[in-house]
């Protein structure tokens, strides 16, 4: 009998082909629409393996509901949508999909620091507008990249990747992070220092950490206090790190000089958000990873991951540590 395994998103046809080869398949199939709780309790309870996305909270009740899982993977670098202590006490196995995403993330963090900093969106908007009569020595300017002092506060793959884009703007690369990388310091010519001091000496602040109840509201008021009033702050990684209310005040009250944003706590983010009323703010809907060859490559790793838990074999990405045997 071929194992049964629930998708909660619709998935690249190439990954999802490869899942219906050996199991039995269910899928949510409203693409634009996160599969509702009610129908993910029923689905649950049955299924050998469930394949979600970040949209998708398995906590603790859908787990007590499922009789015969094994595996949740999770098409996702992050986790924290998932109880992964419940699933490891309910031997269940869960996993990530780390690494292949990273240069296309780095690649957007850059483009968001590069829009931020020089106003992009917001003079395309005034283009748009109408608002282009003359030009005027001023007009729309923003900050300087090359040559300036970028911040990584976290230096993961993603970290490194962005610190190597900034080498060739010629920028001067700090980094906080739990430990020295002391060969990522040669090779990226990075300087190790407190948070402090990287808050106060940076003019871009890029957040690059993952998110746990540890990090979360990492960059706070006080934090925003000793940035510059000329610094950008950049977070590409997760909702939940920086303090929304407090980034808003600092943009507000001019403490920092603009924002840059991919994600949010609370994801799909409120139009009625206060950071989305000011032109200081660039804000993404979470596209990271959007790229239609990485999207691919996590859809197909997250697929590898299901079937070699539901084989009985190791998945290369294992965030719990079960027993398999």
């Amino acid at each position: 009998m071929k194992p049964k395994v629930y998708i909660t998103r619709k998935i690249p046809n190439e990954a999802l082909e490869k899942i219906k080869e050996t199991c039995e398949v269910t899928m949510w199939n409203e693409e634009d629409q996160p599969v509702p709780r009610e129908v993910l309790k029923k689905e649950i309870v049955d299924v050998d393996g469930i394949y979600c996305l970040l949209t998708e909270s398995i906590d603790e009740e859908l787990l007590s509901l499922a009789k015969n899982l094994k595996v949740i993977s999770n098409m996702a670098v992050g986790y924290n949508n998932i109880d992964v202590q419940a699933a490891t006490e309910k031997g269940v196995m869960v996993t990530n999909t780390p690494g292949v995403l990273t240069e296309t993330t780095a690649d957007l963090t850059f483009a968001l620091l590069m829009a931020t900093a020089r106003r992009l969106i917001e003079s395309s908007d005034y283009l748009r507008d109408g608002k282009w009569q003359t030009w005027s020595p001023m007009q729309l300017t923003g900050q300087d990249i090359y040559g300036a002092t970028l911040g990584n506060i976290g230096l993961g793959r993603i970290g490194e990747a962005v610190a190597r884009r900034a080498n060739g703007f010629g920028m001067n690369v700090l980094y906080h992070n739990r430990s020295r990388k002391i060969e990522a310091e040669q090779e990226f010519d990075l300087t190790f220092v407190d948070k402090e001091t990287l808050l106060k000496e940076s003019d871009y602040v890029v957040v690059l950490t993952p998110y746990s109840p540890e990090t979360h509201n990492l960059i706070d008021t006080l934090e925003l206090e000793l940035m510059k009033n000329t610094a950008v702050l950049i977070n590409t990684s997760r909702g939940g790190i920086v303090n929304e209310d407090a980034l808003y005040q600092a943009l507000k009250e001019e403490k920092i000089w603009a924002a840059g944003l991919d994600v949010f706590e609370d994801e799909p983010v409120s139009l009625d958000h206060p950071l989305l009323t000011l032109p200081n703010v660039v804000v993404l809907p979470h596209i990271g990873s959007a790229s239609k060859k990485t999207r691919t490559k996590m859809a197909n790793m997250a697929a590898e991951h299901l079937l070699h838990a539901l084989q009985g074999k190791k998945p290369t990405y294992l965030v719990n540590e079960i027993d398999i045997n």
